[in-house]
């Protein structure tokens, strides 16, 4: 077992370039997790100074890995705001509600054909599970698929893939987990299963991006045809990293029937199509007597986007999900293949 007095002493023992002092004295480690094989944690600095933490984060993860008993290590480096740089990059139409949109996007990740964003305004509306299956069905059409987690705080693809254990690295990139014909990389994977990751914007925008462009997806011999990315609910930090990291090919929006989650999910549309990322489609989930019916379908029209189709409220699914296959079978696992197809054809797969 690792003990976390130790952990903090072999951080200790590294001198802050600001004060001289150890780094857990001096507050730029946060978020520490220690588990019986593994640890983590952020380096949080001012924008201005990240560069010269680059190697204090490798110092870090070179002692820690040193440590007995020690597999796993992960050190992320953040900075508490954008670079001015980055602040003079934005253009004054890309400013809303006292926030800047994101800039241009920089690439996609390396070898990758195409990006599908599954977004919803409201939590609880089964995007994760949408996300997964749709996944699985583009599998099945013989596209080479992966699924990023973007859900820092909530992350839920490794309980639905019945995945655990952090990733390897070869040559200083993640290398993805693979499950059920995916490729599947999660914050969930670098931390224990019920920590709680207490992090700011920042924190959880850096994280995102070491997972979008650390990770080896693809190879020139064998490209990852699309990257399918669980974003977390709403329109917030996480949405506008992900915008400003990689351009997106689309994105597909989930809701279910009822008035409180199409409101939402129509401020996911509007925070898209201000940034120029095609709304591919709307599905309604969980249609049926609870929920009601037909409303993503009206709202879909409404706002000129393709209806994807309905996914009834059917226990299997779930049951499915939390052991860990979460693969659907029968009518359902034909509701989604329709889907992929018409999104292939879109992303022109």
């Amino acid at each position: 077992m690792i003990d976390r007095a130790a952990v903090e002493a072999v951080l200790n023992a590294i001198p802050d370039p600001a004060t001289g002092r150890g780094l857990v004295e001096a507050g730029v480690v946060k978020g520490l997790t220690v588990a019986a094989d593994r640890a983590g944690f952020v380096i949080e600095v001012p924008a201005d100074r990240a560069a010269g933490y680059a190697p204090v984060r490798d110092a870090a993860e070179a002692a820690l890995a040193a440590m007995p008993g020690m597999s796993r290590v992960s050190v992320i480096l953040t900075s508490e705001a954008p670079p001015p740089a980055r602040r003079a990059s934005l253009s004054r139409e890309a400013v809303d509600q006292g926030r800047p949109r994101a800039p241009v996007p920089t690439d996609r990740p390396a070898h990758v054909r195409r990006v599908l964003a599954v977004a919803s305004g409201k939590g609880g509306v089964g995007k994760s599970t949408v996300a997964v299956n749709l996944s699985a069905a583009f599998a099945r059409r013989g596209l080479v698929t992966g699924i990023l987690d973007a859900d820092v705080h909530g992350p839920s693809i490794p309980t639905m893939l019945g995945l655990s254990g952090q990733p390897e690295y070869r040559d200083g990139m993640m290398e993805p987990h693979r499950a059920h014909g995916l490729l599947a990389m999660s914050v969930g994977l670098l931390t224990k299963s019920d920590d709680a990751m207490i992090w700011r914007g920042p924190m959880a925008s850096q994280a995102l991006t070491q997972m979008l462009t650390q990770t080896r997806w693809g190879t020139a011999e064998k490209p990852l045809d699309i990257l399918v990315v669980d974003l977390p609910p709403g329109t917030g930090d996480v949405q506008l990293t992900l915008i400003q990291k990689t351009p997106l090919d689309g994105v597909v929006i989930v809701s279910t029937p009822q008035e409180v989650a199409l409101a939402d999910a129509r401020r996911a549309h509007t925070l898209f199509q201000r940034v120029n990322v095609p709304t591919l489609g709307l599905i309604e989930n969980m249609t049926g007597d609870i929920f009601g019916r037909g409303g993503a379908k009206d709202e879909a029209a409404r706002l000129v986007i393709d209806f994807l189709g309905d996914l009834p409220l059917d226990g299997s699914v779930r049951e499915a999900a939390d052991a860990g296959a979460p693969l659907a079978q029968g009518d359902i696992a034909t509701r989604f293949d329709v889907t992929a197809r018409a999104l292939s054809e879109k992303l022109g797969l």
